[in-house]
């Protein structure tokens, strides 16, 4: 049994915190690690197979070393250069296997979701397996056991064809309001639609051949004009934005007549909302689930998040209070599901906090956006021991580099010399330049930028050790020279 990480999306539902550079999988909301890691650390068991991930390019190197840090295995990574769907990516995850002579069972699971009982998820699993060995679609259906509006519904039907357990996928119900999801829990006909399958790759691949072959036929082209450097496998941009946009519910298990369901009762939650958060925390006395430096007086049933600020509320029921470094989100929990509509809204705006947080993870280290002006920026910079930054330029910019702790290396121009502790220097406008970490600890710089533009997109990139984008050096050079 191979799993298929799906570790796309925004999860723009838990805005502030989650952002389009670094969304929720990402992001350590229920333990100490985060719900990526955690996703992968649950399959360590017999009989399952190292995961292929499926992710989006931009997020390429925060997969790297979230899986680096707690020495996660996988046998590859499938970077789509933007996302169209569950559909399409599990379809290219099962046709490089099948193109391996590889026809195993694919575990297909978000990566942001949070299962508490792994017991009850191996028993699942192994119900699952003996559907999916007999050439059923299995999905995972978790009991409705409240009248939920968040999450899509699946009605399930008696089949005498199937093991014991299992029933026959009747329908798939949208999101639906109180009055109806309260029927469909009254009922005791109906599950919520985790999102979770278990399928042969070559059922999974006849089924989207014959339902949806668009899809197949891009899926396909989109893989053999792809790029391979190891593991990696970067998809085929030109290619892949012809295929259509649809989940793997609409394209095939809708429409397929060997979908079924698998009861999952272990403790599941998609993290979708603040409000599913605050379920899945532990809480005080008084039922308010805290994070960072919170101080709460005389309240229930709140959810407050610090991320540096105190953050201190008084007199409050069924809140939701986020900070962050650049943005504040406070909310009725009953609303918690509208948070998505603001952030289209600030998207229109051209709000740049939905897309990045203060500090930006780069596969060299990060930056923290310290201070900012109409003509300066103060950034604080870390690069990890060994590490180092694009050989680049700026046209509308120069910058100060002042050594905080640490020791760098810096190249600008045609000289290379080494900074410590306390230690400065300046990089003038066009200069071409680099900054490295030589040494065995992080490098902690304050840069101090000035110019006439400042935006990141100020940056040409000469040379580059982690395979983005550069420009010919020859070009580069006569702009300064």
């Amino acid at each position: 049994m191979i799993p298929i990480i799906l570790s796309g999306g925004s999860g723009s539902r838990l805005w502030p915190l989650s952002r389009k550079q670094f969304p929720k999988q990402f992001l350590a909301l229920t333990g100490d690690h985060t719900l990526f890691q955690q996703t992968i650390e649950r399959l360590s068991f017999d009989g399952v197979q190292p995961p292929v991930i499926v992710c989006n390019i931009e997020h390429r190197f925060i997969v790297e070393e979230q899986l680096s840090a707690l020495q996660l295995e996988t046998q590859a990574i499938v970077l789509e250069p933007f996302g169209r769907n569950t559909a399409p990516a599990v379809a290219i995850a099962a046709m490089k296997l099948l193109n391996e002579d590889r026809d195993e069972l694919l575990l297909v699971l978000p990566a942001d979701h949070v299962l508490e009982d792994h017991k009850a998820f191996q028993r699942a699993l192994a119900l699952a397996t003996i559907a999916a060995e007999n050439g059923e679609l299995v999905l995972f259906g978790v009991p409705a056991n409240k009248p939920e509006t968040g999450y899509g519904y699946i009605k399930s039907a008696p089949d005498a064809l199937l093991p014991e357990g299992v029933s026959r996928v009747a329908k798939f119900v949208e999101k639906p309001d109180a009055q109806k999801a309260a029927e469909f829990v009254k009922s005791g006909d109906y599950f919520w639609n985790s999102g979770m399958f278990l399928f042969r790759a070559s059922r999974f691949l006849d089924e989207l051949k014959k339902h949806e072959p668009d899809i197949y036929d891009t899926c396909l082209l989109a893989l053999e004009r792809s790029k391979y450097d190891g593991e990696q496998i970067s998809i085929d941009a030109a290619t892949f934005e012809c295929c259509p946009n649809d989940s793997i519910d609409c394209a095939v298990m809708e429409k397929t007549q060997r979908a079924c369901v698998v009861p999952l009762d272990a403790g599941w939650s998609d993290v979708g909302c603040w409000s599913s958060l605050w379920d899945v925390n532990e809480k005080d006395s008084n039922g308010n689930v805290t994070k960072g430096d919170v101080v709460v007086r005389d309240s229930f049933n709140c959810l407050v998040h610090g991320n540096g600020k105190l953050v201190s509320v008084i007199g409050l029921q069924d809140i939701v209070v986020v900070e962050t470094k650049d943005a504040m989100m406070i909310a009725h929990k009953d609303r918690v599901q509208e948070v998505k509509q603001l952030v289209n809204t600030l998207n229109e705006q051209g709000r740049t906090e939905t897309q990045t947080h203060c500090e930006v993870y780069r596969p060299w280290g990060s930056y923290d956006s310290v201070d900012m002006g109409g003509r300066f920026q103060v950034k604080h910079i870390t690069v990890k021991p060994g590490a180092q930054l694009s050989l680049q330029m700026h046209h509308h910019r120069a910058e100060h580099w002042i050594v905080v702790s640490g020791t760098a290396q810096v190249t600008c121009n045609d000289k290379t010399f080494l900074l410590t502790e306390n230690q400065s220097t300046y990089i003038p406008i066009t200069a071409v330049h680099r900054l490295a970490n030589p040494g065995k600890i992080p490098l902690e710089i304050i840069e101090v930028q000035s110019g006439s533009y400042l935006g990141e997109d100020d940056i040409e990139r000469l040379e580059d050790v982690y395979g983005r984008s550069v420009e010919p050096l020859q070009t580069s050079l006569s702009l300064v020279s």
